[in-house]
C-alpha cells in the first residue's frame, strides 16, 4: 500500500504545481523562423535542454503549437516578452 501512497503524493504534488502555475506559454508555428533558431531561443530563454527544445520545435512544426512553459503570471510574462523580442510567435493562456 505504500506504493499507492507514494503515487498519490506525487499526483497531488503535480496537481499543486499546476494550480500554482496557472499560466501556459504556447509557441505557435510560423513560416519564417528556422528550427535552429527556435531551439536556440527555447534553450536560452526557457532553459530547455536540447532534446526538450527540439521536441517542442518539431511539435510546433507538425501540430501548429506547443506548450513550452508553465508558471505564474510574472514568470510567463517575462518569457513571453523575451520570445516575442526574439521574433517567435507566442501566446499566453490560463490553464
Amino acid at each position: 500500500n505504500t506504493m499507492s501512497t507514494i503515487t498519490k503524493k506525487k499526483t497531488l504534488k503535480k496537481v499543486e504545481e499546476i494550480l500554482n502555475s496557472p499560466y501556459i506559454l504556447i509557441l505557435e508555428n510560423d513560416d519564417y523562423n528556422t528550427f535552429d533558431w527556435v531551439i536556440e531561443c527555447l534553450m536560452k530563454i526557457c532553459g530547455h535542454e536540447l532534446e526538450q527544445a527540439s521536441q517542442c520545435a518539431h511539435l510546433v512544426h507538425f501540430t501548429g503549437r506547443c506548450d513550452v512553459k508553465r508558471g505564474d503570471h510574472e514568470v510567463i510574462t517575462k518569457l513571453y516578452n523575451k520570445l516575442k523580442s526574439a521574433g517567435l510567435s507566442v501566446t499566453m493562456e490560463l490553464s
